[in-house]
């Protein structure tokens, strides 16, 4: 199958531009950047069209905030017709340093709300994600203001050079493969 599903995770609304929660919207614009293409609003979800060698990538936003990302991603699925094994979520990462990028085939939620409800709606851990470390400076309770809070100025100058690898690392995940991608990715 040629036709791929990239979820980034995010919340919508422009209090919510440039959030640490947001890196999956930041990483799906940069491609829409680069490539000069448009979302459309369309149900539940932002979403663009993106060829890529033969390939056919779903670029899509969900609108239904964090914690119902999983709504969003059944009803792209199902209306594309695109199968779990072609499907990629991006998102922000607590775990992570900064800046640090892992794909993975499968794993917890690790109490991320919107992987949380992706599971729940596939009825599974196993679907491919690409995790974006946005580190845990945040001082105990205060994490919901931290992954909602804006970069700070020293991760912003930071932030194009790890976007930009988490790009390439969406498009080899859709021309290579998940396992090949991992191996040649995940400790860069």
């Amino acid at each position: 199958m040629n036709k791929f599903l990239i979820v980034g995770l995010g919340n919508i609304g422009d209090e919510y531009v440039n959030t640490r929660h947001n890196i999956g919207f930041t990483i799906l614009d940069e491609i829409v950047k680069e490539n000069n293409l448009k979302f459309t609003i369309g149900k539940l979800a932002s979403t663009c069209e993106y060829k890529l060698k033969g390939k056919t990538l779903v670029l899509t936003k969900p609108s239904t905030y964090m914690n119902l990302s999983g709504k969003a991603l059944n009803y792209w699925m199902q209306a594309e017709k695109i199968t779990k094994e072609n499907i990629l979520v991006i998102t922000d990462d607590l775990a992570l340093p900064f800046g640090s990028l892992r794909m993975k085939g499968k794993g917890s939620d690790g109490g991320h709300n919107g992987l949380k409800d992706i599971q729940q709606t596939l009825n599974t851990s196993e679907y491919a994600r690409l995790r974006f470390g946005v580190g845990n400076e945040f001082l105990k309770g205060r994490q919901v203001d931290y992954v909602l809070g804006k970069w700070t100025d020293e991760e912003q100058k930071l932030l194009e050079p790890r976007v930009k690898l988490a790009v390439e690392m969406i498009q080899n995940f859709a021309l290579s493969g998940l396992q090949r991608t991992m191996t040649n990715f995940n400790n860069k």
